[in-house]
């Protein structure tokens, strides 16, 4: 019962601060509005943080470097091709591929363009940054006693590359890719195999994703604790997100505590 009234209020106020944020109305600053909804979630109430890789706890700047930058300008070195022919196919590839796991594969793009993506992303792997605050708030969770599992649409060769960069293995208790069960993020598949692998109850977890078509398919599942991020890429702009609270500070949700 208790439980159900937290949620109940939860879902008014923030209910109210929504409607103020699109009413355009100056009750909450926008810097404000993150911090303050961010600082509502009960601890109490979560066993399981789900917690995404790319954009999340780490920069998206390498990511979106790699893909709008490096990648092309390789590909038209190493295969003797106009730039502007690379990046047309790349995009066209990006579009067709949108929501699947071959948009994250390194071993499809890999046959698809006839380079090594891997080894590509390699050389420009001084870039893979993690974002303030990320590994001190997996540290605090673990000093909480909550399961911290990494989701990512990262294959494991990708993985591999960011983990040798960062302290996320370090910091989390299971690395699970969308390769390894066959489905995206994006597909509520992921979220059933990921329930017959893992023991968590969806009402008492957290998820956090910079992905909002993400965050719905696990809204959709039933992970009742949704969050953005919002600046995925530190020198991108912010995310707007249309149905969910978007992260500033990962403070924000330790001083939840």
């Amino acid at each position: 019962m208790l439980f159900l009234l937290t949620k109940i209020v939860w879902t008014f106020v923030k209910h109210q601060l929504l409607s103020h944020k699109t009413l355009g109305y100056n009750t909450l600053e926008e810097d404000d509005f993150s911090r303050w909804t961010a600082m509502l979630i009960d601890w109490n109430f979560i066993d399981t943080v789900f917690i995404d890789m790319d954009g999340t706890l780490l920069d998206l700047n390498f990511d979106n470097e790699f893909w709008t930058r490096h990648l092309p300008l390789r590909c038209s070195e190493l295969l003797n091709q106009p730039l502007r022919e690379v990046q047309d196919k790349i995009r066209s590839l990006l579009s067709e591929h949108l929501g699947t796991l071959n948009w994250y594969s390194t071993k499809f793009w890999s046959q698809e363009l006839c380079v090594d993506i891997l080894e590509l992303k390699r050389e420009i792997s001084h870039l893979i940054k993690e974002r303030p605050g990320g590994m001190l708030f997996l540290k605090t969770l673990l000093s909480m006693n909550k399961s911290r599992i990494l989701l990512t649409n990262a294959d494991r060769g990708d993985l591999r590359i960011k983990c040798s960069k960062t302290d996320l293995i370090n910091n989390v208790d299971l690395i699970i890719s969308s390769h390894d069960y066959g489905f995206p993020k994006e597909s509520t598949k992921f979220w059933e195999h990921l329930r017959q692998n893992v023991n968590f109850d969806p009402q008492k977890a957290l998820f956090i994703d910079d992905s909002e078509v993400v965050l719905h398919s696990a809204k959709i599942y039933g992970i009742a604790f949704l969050t953005g991020i919002e600046k995925p890429d530190s020198r991108a702009k912010k995310n707007k997100y249309s149905d969910f609270v978007a992260l500033q500070h990962f403070d924000d949700l330790i001083r939840a505590n």
